[in-house]
């Protein structure tokens, strides 16, 4: 007779829960938490480093300290994923700090897109807006950053965002509406510079 308690689990189809349970104890548990979460945490840090060499490195450790404390993780009200995005982002942070260096987003196509179909204002050269917003971006402070690539990066709704950022559903709606208002103001700014130049004859 078929011993029923010999069926092997299906990691795949359990939850994030069940999957932590289970990885305190076995690594595969925790290789189905990483197959799962892997291309986002790259995502998310590489749109944060702006190169692939350091968000490979950073990513990896990512799931190294993942992995060194997921025995010592208890949910409470913070899900895994969310719990993943705060370690990204607090060894990007530090990854800044250590490196001393401006923060350089690599935003693609998609989210400038994304971005500039939300934004108030528009101008005609999309090659010049591009730049515009992308120097835009730069200059924002480093949570609303932050909340710029988990909302158009990530697609996440706001809620998600709240829980990874540790604020509220109605204090996330409340930045994104803000920060959409900065980059306008930031862009005005520069498309004001960009005038100036051309007229005191910098370009040319």
């Amino acid at each position: 007779m078929k011993n029923p308690f010999s069926r092997r689990i299906n990691l795949s189809e359990l939850d994030d829960s069940e999957l932590v349970a289970l990885a305190k104890e076995d690594k595969a548990a925790f290789g189905e938490l990483y197959e799962r979460y892997l291309q986002k945490i790259y995502s998310y840090v590489y749109y944060r480093t702006g190169n692939v060499h350091d968000a490979e490195d950073l990513t990896a450790k990512v799931f190294i300290r993942a992995l060194s404390h997921i025995s010592n993780y208890v949910e409470k009200g913070v899900p895994f994923q969310a719990w993943l995005y705060r370690i990204a982002h607090n060894l990007v942070a530090n990854w800044h700090r250590d490196q001393g260096r401006r923060k350089i987003i690599a935003l693609d196509d998609y989210v400038v897109h994304s971005l500039r179909s939300e934004a108030p204002d528009r101008i005609s050269e999309e090659r010049e807006e591009q730049s515009q917003l992308l120097e835009a971006f730069r200059r924002l402070p480093d949570d609303r950053q932050q909340l710029v690539l988990l909302k158009f990066v990530e697609r996440m709704s706001n809620a998600e965002i709240g829980v990874i950022m540790g604020r509220t559903e109605g204090a996330i709606k409340s930045l994104y509406h803000r920060t959409l208002l900065a980059l306008r103001e930031e862009m005005e700014t520069i498309q004001k510079g960009d005038r100036n130049k051309r007229l005191s004859g910098h370009e040319g």
